[in-house]
């Protein structure tokens, strides 16, 4: 099993199951309420962990009595939260989710108010005894420092990006990591609408990345460096309960079996199930069968 590197963040959620989307300005009762700890990197570091892999996470933690459940909770899971700054003064991320329990869909208001992860955090950490490096894509200024001293290290072969949103300066990135994760929101966003006709644009400036897209219920599309296109179709599981985190439990499906040698459509059809796997449970617990879950030690 690989040692794994996560750079991001780590949030409190707060999830509120509904049995639909309410009308502004209205009243409504939750039928259940449960908090769980998220976060981009964090869930990918999560099924990293499950799947075996010797993982640490990389993000600036608040001082408050949120943020030790998040290390708990990270901990908890084998994920080495050693190398998290503590902001006395910051506080712990928030989300508020509302999980339509019909359709699994879910709506997220996100406060913030803790300064981001940045170089000089990042560089000591930067070790030979890595075996990829996984980044939240936020902060391009910072990160883009990163990962040129990735490549100065010997370790650009073995790092990740994942896109979720538009962000200023986000482009500039794309040159460096080895494999680029896609959002929907953010394809969209740069107008496209056709997902390989958007990974056909990046190439040109990501020559070197796999590039990966995945387009909700019509599948993961991807690029390889030579330009093969792949598509795998969804897995949706009998019932949608909660698509939170589907993402990042596909971006983890990804990596773990790109680090196996699995050639980029296997790679891309195994984060494709064990996302339609994650849409149908709450959480992340009971994921994946147990294969020794990493320690978090040794990086």
């Amino acid at each position: 099993m690989a040692r794994i590197l996560g750079i991001g963040v780590a949030t409190l959620d707060i999830i509120n199951e509904v049995a639909a989307y309410p009308v502004e300005d209205t009243e409504s009762r939750a039928l259940a309420q449960r908090h769980a700890r998220g976060g981009n990197a964090a869930n990918t570091l999560t099924v990293l962990s499950a799947l075996g892999h010797h993982c640490k996470f990389g993000g600036v933690l608040a001082g408050d009595p949120a943020a030790a459940w998040v290390r708990a909770d990270l901990e908890a899971r084998g994920i080495d939260c050693s190398a998290c700054p503590v902001e006395s003064a910051g506080v712990t991320p928030t989300s508020c989710v509302l999980l339509n329990i019909r359709s699994g869909s879910r709506t997220i208001v996100h406060h913030r108010r803790l300064r981001e992860f940045g170089f000089d955090d990042f560089e000591p950490l930067v070790q030979p005894s890595i075996e990829w490096i996984h980044f939240e894509g936020r902060n391009p200024s910072e990160l883009r420092r990163m990962l040129e001293l990735c490549e100065t290290r010997g370790l650009g072969e073995h790092t990740s990006l994942e896109v979720e949103k538009p962000r200023a300066g986000i482009e500039q990135l794309f040159a460096g990591p080895r494999c680029l994760f896609f959002s929907r929101v953010y394809a969209s966003a740069r107008g496209f609408e056709d997902p390989l006709v958007f990974l056909r644009h990046v190439h040109p400036v990501a020559p070197r990345a796999r590039l990966v897209c995945a387009w909700g219920a019509a599948g993961a599309y991807a690029l390889d460096p030579d330009g093969g296109e792949c598509h795998c179709p969804a897995f949706p599981p009998p019932v949608v309960r909660d698509t939170l985190g589907a993402g990042d439990t596909f971006v983890a499906g990804v990596i773990d079996a790109l680090i196996a040698d699995a050639d980029l459509r296997a790679a891309v059809e195994a984060g494709s199930r064990l996302a339609g796997r994650k849409c149908g449970q709450p959480g992340f617990d009971g994921l994946v069968p147990p294969r020794g879950r990493g320690s978090g030690g040794g990086l």
